[in-house]
């Protein structure tokens, strides 16, 4: 193994760049050099001076903003005191994933990339920005600007003489161990729990909600079951405004969950102990109780109906006995195979909050939908939220809010104008009750839905607001149209 350490840091909202980062750990691996990949609000940044190689991997979220695990790091990364030549000893790249459909396209990658040069970091390769409408996805600019990386870091940190890299087939070494038992501890410990001191719930933290009504609001003759959700957070401590994003941990539903152990013969009931390798891996969750049953561990931590990322395909094929089999997964991790991948399984998203004392209500569409898989897929947490019925006795919900960036100016005069089409009125409806509440009645709302009759969400709520002076209600229903012949 090299000397040299490459430490890969990663600001990641939906874990996209985490994926990419840990990508580049491999990569490291590989090439016989000592890795470590740490989210970038988890590293001490003090130690940035005494490091010698440094990749940076960030997202670009919301209106140019970090992502939430790397805003401490922002924050100290632009303190105005910092030397000049605080960095003058890092060789560094900085790669940003981003979407070119935005204003604000990689942003922060951009800004990363200038700020180091303040600081006198040697950057090793202009910044890298990959961009989701690239005909190959990100992957179209990561692939290229990975192989110009390594050419320049192995040129500058070359490995030991007579030590070949690893080859792309070969199974590169564990992380962690499972350790199984024998007995079957007392099961104390696997429970959602409620947090002793009275800070506000974080996502390590959640507050257990209480689910206190779950309707369908749309037709049911309507093909998209959407739902009106509410729960109880009362002691929760949590502050929220208008358009706040309220965050929640779902879990697999026990059927899914039976069928996952069974087809890789695993038993449900088994406990485990899970330790990393080394000190350079990255610790166990703290969550994760230790020890902690196969059943647990899928149900409440493995996202087991997800779209495997390409990743997951690389790390298989090293696993893979069948040569046809290897080959397939190989195309499913490569750039050009994502429109085969995608073929099998497609993706969609989640919810935002409205306003109540000591309630939080959200309007949800249930996803499902057909792939060339023979089961329809099913969204993990509108599914599970949509089959919670508190009539049948207390159910809670794991939730914390995270800060939204709906605005609103502060004259109430000012008139404000919103679009919310579908389930996109969410954020609008408290918007608007916060609004009237304070005396601005200035309020436009665009609604737009497939039929009057079915999926018009609040539609009561807008009436009535209307006849009281507190908005202005637009609305189009595309299957409601009159068609001339």
């Amino acid at each position: 193994m090299s000397t040299h350490t490459v430490l890969v840091l990663y600001g990641s909202q939906t874990g996209t760049a985490q994926d990419t980062a840990e990508r580049i750990g491999r990569q490291a691996q590989r090439r016989r050099m000592r890795v470590r990949v740490e989210a970038l609000d988890s590293y001490n940044v003090a130690n940035l001076i005494s490091e010698s190689l440094v990749v940076f991997v960030c997202a670009t979220t919301g209106q140019g903003d970090p992502p939430d695990n790397m805003k401490k790091f922002w924050r100290f990364l632009f303190r105005k005191s910092l030397p000049a030549d605080s960095l003058c000893r890092l060789d560094c790249a900085v790669l940003g994933l981003g979407d070119s459909s935005y204003p604000k396209f990689n942003f922060v990658a951009k800004k990363l990339h200038k700020r180091l040069l303040q600081l006198g970091a040697n950057m090793l390769l202009p910044v890298g920005l990959a961009d989701d409408q690239h005909d190959l996805g990100p992957d179209g600019v990561i692939d290229p600007w990975l192989i110009s990386f390594w050419q320049k870091t192995l040129s500058l940190y070359p490995p030991p003489a007579g030590l070949a890299p690893l080859r792309e087939e070969e199974k590169l070494p564990p992380r962690y161990v499972f350790h199984f038992l024998d007995e079957v501890p007392d099961k104390q410990t696997e429970h959602l729990q409620t947090p002793e001191n009275k800070a506000p719930p974080t996502p390590l933290q959640p507050f257990p909600a209480r689910v206190v009504f779950n309707q369908r609001v749309t037709h049911p003759s309507h093909f998209q079951d959407v739902r009106h959700i509410e729960f109880d957070i009362t002691g929760s401590n949590i502050q929220y405004g208008a358009g706040d994003v309220v965050m929640m941990r779902p879990c697999n539903a026990a059927e899914d969950v039976e069928q996952f152990c069974q087809l890789l013969k695993l038993d449900p009931e088994c406990y485990f102990t899970l330790t990393p390798t080394d000190s350079s891996t990255v610790a166990v969750p703290a969550r994760l109780p230790q020890p902690c049953s196969v059943r647990f561990l899928v149900e409440q931590f493995l996202d087991i109906s997800a779209v495997p990322r390409r990743s997951f395909f690389e790390l298989l094929a090293t696993f893979a006995t069948n040569e046809l089999e290897r080959e397939k997964l190989l195309e499913f991790s490569s750039a050009q195979g994502q429109d085969a991948l995608h073929s099998y399984c497609n993706r969609p998203r989640r919810t935002a909050l409205e306003q109540h004392p000591n309630r939080i209500q959200i309007l949800l569409a249930v996803v499902e939908y057909k792939s060339m898989l023979l089961k329809p897929r099913k969204g993990l947490c509108s599914s599970w939220l949509a089959s919670l019925d508190p009539s049948k006795g207390d159910v809670y919900v794991p939730l914390w809010v995270k800060k939204g960036s709906l605005s609103f100016p502060q004259d109430p005069d000012t008139p404000v104008i919103m679009v919310g089409p579908g389930t996109g009125v969410a954020p609008f409806r408290s918007a608007i009750q916060e609004r009237a509440a304070q005396g601005k009645m200035a309020n436009v709302l665009f609604f737009g839905c497939r039929s009057e009759s079915k999926d018009f969400y609040c539609q009561s709520e807008w009436e009535e607001k209307v006849q009281a002076g507190q908005m202005i209600l637009v609305t189009a229903f595309s299957r409601d149209q009159v068609r001339l012949n």
